[in-house]
């Protein structure tokens, strides 16, 4: 039985991590992709060179305090999101028995991609809707999952989604902020949360609309795969959790445990 549950084990951890290893490929292919075209600006331009590098005209820009490609303009951060801040609900609302909306209090509910759900309210006050970013605005900083379902944000999370529908981009907006919180936590600019208005604030330099869908007709490809890895994941990580104790307590037998294993890993290839 030990052995068995052994090997079990062993072939859903590796099945997950597996599963994460392309994931976190994926998304460096994204991440680097938006690094050169909006941070480098070396973003294939009318002839497909890479603008910068190939002598693009450059302006400096006072806002930034950096040049910038002339026809790029500055906004912040709310100019091109529809943000919501978390507001908890009362502690007398809390269960943890399913009844109410789905409750993530903040980054400790995170997972690879998406949250795990631990808590419900009876009384929620802030929603998130599925698909929304879901952004840690307390310590840590700038961490990220995606909302897999409707659910209520607590205060040290906010909710993000892309006013014009580039949410692969805007997703990736957020992981440069997240570097440059970073970045400055680790100067010595320690951020043990950021306000409403700071994170309204948050200026970048804005590309023309056909690039943005471009990058984002790229990296949606790359997110999708990623979000079917990560739900697969989550099925493989419940199936586990659900398994093994079954089997320790005998409350299922081995050949019930196959069929279950069998039926779940078909549905996962």
């Amino acid at each position: 039985m030990l052995t068995y549950l052994c090997n079990k084990a062993y072939l859903i951890e590796k099945i997950i991590a597996n599963n994460n290893r392309i994931n976190l490929e994926l998304e460096n292919k994204a991440r680097l992709l938006f690094d050169y075209w909006f941070i480098q600006f070396d973003f294939p331009d009318g002839e497909n060179e890479q603008y910068k590098s190939s002598g693009g005209e450059m302006v400096h820009n006072q806002i930034l305090n950096r040049k910038i490609p002339e026809n790029w303009s500055v906004k912040e951060l709310s100019d091109i999101a529809n943000i919501t801040m978390g507001q908890s609900p009362e502690g007398s609302s809390y269960n943890n028995e399913g009844n109410g909306a789905i409750f993530f209090q903040g980054s400790t509910d995170f997972g690879w991609l998406f949250p795990s759900v631990r808590q419900f309210t009876t009384a929620p006050s802030r929603m998130a809707k599925k698909g929304d970013i879901l952004l840690s605005v307390r310590a840590p900083v700038g961490d990220m999952n995606i909302a897999n379902t409707d659910c209520c944000i607590g205060r040290a999370l906010a909710a993000l989604n892309s006013k014009d529908r580039f949410d692969g981009f805007l997703f990736y907006v957020m992981k440069y902020f997240k570097q440059v919180f970073d970045r400055r936590n680790s100067e010595g600019t320690t951020f043990g949360s950021i306000t409403k208005n700071d994170l309204y604030s948050l200026k970048l330099a804005y590309p023309p609309k056909e690039l943005i869908e471009k990058y984002d007709n790229i990296v949606s490809k790359y997110n999708e795969m990623i979000f079917i890895r990560s739900m697969e994941n989550q099925k493989l990580e419940e199936l586990r959790d659900w398994l093994l104790p079954m089997l320790m307590n005998g409350q299922i037998s081995i050949r019930d445990a196959e069929e279950h294993m069998a039926k779940n890993f078909e549905q996962n290839e």
